[in-house]
């Protein structure tokens, strides 16, 4: 069912929600759920509400490495530009083995502080994601704690207008608690650790209002013993219009699972209303 939603909030030709924001200012889609990056939560809420509007998105998203693909589809409520609801299902198939491992993440995201366009300061956010990962004889096996966790982050984000040879210059930082394997994926918590808090970075370059440039890296901990490497991304984001963005992406992924030098592609397309 959350696929048939998605999938009509990408096409549905609607004009009746929310638009006052400037174009491309939420940012796209993230693996699991929240408004930022494909990596990493920014501090935006999704969609294009203001504090007297409503915003309803949905997304599907596809990443493909070596060993390993990642399809994600999902929704988000942004209500009045204060507080963001998200949820998101993961199916993570693992090449070498033949089996694909299920995750649901139900997020929320408050805006704490400012705006990123027009306040002094950046703008500021809380956010958490409760996850739970449905298969979990693989994460047990790898020694794995736990099949359920919450990761919580506080992200800062600002767009700062003509900043680089005339063109706007985005950035986001996020700082999260977590205890998550792979995303949460192979579970959570280890022999190695139980939690860490991790930092995430984001920037974006906007050749014009409607294409977005940008790097992502995203630290990770490595409560399994297994070397899980820190994720990192090259992205091209393209907004014809307010109703729709598609994201491109090289990703390099290192180590999964021991599997080492994990490279290939994301796509992502989501839908805004």
């Amino acid at each position: 069912m959350y696929r048939i939603i998605s999938l009509v909030l990408l096409i549905l030709p609607l004009h009746l929600f929310a638009n006052g924001k400037i174009l491309a200012t939420p940012g796209v889609s993230q693996v699991e759920g929240a408004a930022g990056g494909g990596l990493v939560p920014w501090a935006q809420l999704a969609g294009y509400a203001t504090e007297d509007e409503i915003a309803l998105s949905g997304f599907c998203s596809l990443a493909t490495v070596d060993d390993f693909r990642l399809d994600v589809c999902g929704a988000q409520l942004n209500l009045y530009d204060r507080v963001e609801f998200s949820y998101a299902e993961q199916n993570f198939e693992v090449n070498p083995l033949s089996l694909t491992l299920k995750q649901q993440i139900f997020g929320a995201k408050f805006r704490l502080y400012g705006d990123i366009v027009y306040s002094r300061w950046p703008q500021v956010s809380i956010g958490l994601q409760a996850k739970t990962v449905n298969t979990f004889d693989v994460p047990t096996a790898l020694g794995a704690r736990h099949d359920k966790g919450v990761d919580v982050y506080l992200a800062a984000s600002k767009l700062h207008l003509g900043a680089v040879a005339g063109y706007n210059l985005l950035w986001n930082a996020t700082l999260r608690n977590t205890e998550a394997n792979e995303l949460g994926l192979l579970g959570f918590g280890g022999k190695e650790g139980n939690g860490s808090i991790n930092a995430e970075l984001s920037a974006a370059v906007l050749l014009n209002k409607h294409l977005a440039v940008g790097v992502e890296y995203r630290q990770k901990p490595d409560n399994l013993g297994l070397k899980e490497d820190d994720w990192q991304d090259v992205f091209i984001a393209w907004f014809p219009n307010k109703h729709v963005n598609i994201t491109i992406a090289y990703l390099n992924l290192g180590a999964i699972a021991t599997i080492e030098k994990q490279q290939g592609w994301y796509l992502s397309m989501t839908g805004t209303y």
